[in-house]
């Protein structure tokens, strides 16, 4: 009998289960007999008992990029002084300890802070140097308020000193703003703060990108002050000077060449919102011509500009003695 050879009709399914693959060929580490296993469990035994290794991890759990540290016996101990709101505070292990250090400890056990102790290799982690002293601060994030919160808790205010007997009261009382357009410096932005508080201004606005932010500098320098007056950070500082005005406010920038001297500007006894730019650039194009008025500071030419924070001091004090002025004069009518 005569048979055709060759595959015959229909015989492309027979033998398709044993030609499918196992897939990939694993890699030789992932194999549990092969030398290169029991080499990858050896390495990896070898990294978890590595101190460096091990203070990595557990540094991790407490700390992140983006934590405020406040680093060094004397910057801890006058943080926790003037009560820079924090969390942590870190404590090297077999720390030699001085009068700093104890004031430090008993200081961060009034105020309720988490006291951790770590040993050297962790504490050169969590500060990114060596030079710590043995002593970490953890500063909690700032709680910044909206435009909006800042404007209604001024004209409440305001509202609630319409009926005052005083003439000076009920006219310190308008709402009175300090902006600032790319002051970078925390610590001119602490002092700024603590000039606001003085003065009796209402708040502070920030814009979010290219301006410092409230750090624990900001608040060592403010001396307590940013416990107490609110702070605003702003998409569009121009678009927000823009919707004050909507709501009766003026605006005084304070730049070099001005149309008239701060405190003379007619605007103090309005609400106001007073502007200050950055020392060297002064204030921003769009943010310049937001404003109602340009006013200057004077000074001689042995000097080229005033930093914000000094710049601050005298315009809110200018406001506060044309304030004054107007109310004696409403009183003498």
């Amino acid at each position: 009998m005569v048979t055709k050879k060759g595959p015959t009709k229909g015989s492309g399914g027979k033998h398709r289960n044993a030609l499918k693959g196992k897939g990939p060929t694993p890699k030789a580490e992932d194999r549990v007999y092969h030398k290169a296993y029991r080499a990858k469990k050896t390495a990896d035994r070898r990294k978890i008992a590595d101190p460096r290794i091990a203070a990595r991890r557990r540094v991790a759990k407490f700390t992140s990029d983006s934590d405020d540290l406040v680093i060094g016996r004397n910057a801890v101990l006058e943080a926790l002084r003037v009560g820079v709101p924090s969390s942590q505070l870190y404590i090297a292990s077999r720390i030699e300890h001085d009068d700093r250090t104890r004031d430090i400890v008993r200081l961060a056990g009034q105020q309720g802070l988490n006291l951790l102790e770590a040993d050297r290799l962790e504490m050169d982690r969590i500060a990114r140097t060596g030079n710590h002293q043995g002593v970490i601060l953890k500063a909690q994030p700032y709680q910044y308020s909206s435009l909006q919160e800042l404007a209604e808790r001024a004209e409440k205010k305001a509202r609630a000193m319409q009926s005052a007997d005083s003439a000076e009261a009920r006219i310190g009382a308008r709402p009175l703003f300090i902006a600032l357009d790319g002051v970078t410096d925390p610590q001119n932005l602490g002092a700024v703060i603590r000039s606001a508080a003085a003065f009796g201004a209402n708040g502070v606005i920030l814009p979010e990108r290219r301006s410092a932010s409230v750090t624990a500098a900001a608040w060592k320098v403010s001396a307590g002050a940013a416990a107490h007056m609110p702070v605003a950070k702003v998409v569009n500082l121009t678009k927000a000077l823009e919707s004050l005005k909507e709501h009766g406010y003026y605006t005084v920038g304070l730049d070099g060449g001005g149309d008239a001297l701060v405190g003379e500007t007619g605007f103090e006894s309005d609400p106001l919102v007073v502007v200050l730019g950055s020392e060297g650039k002064g204030l921003s194009r769009l943010v310049r011509e937001a404003c109602d008025s340009i006013a200057g500071i004077p000074i001689t030419n042995m000097v080229e500009s005033l930093n914000a924070s000094v710049a601050a001091g005298i315009s809110l004090y200018a406001v506060a003695r044309a304030r004054r002025e107007a109310a004696a004069g409403a009183a003498t009518e």
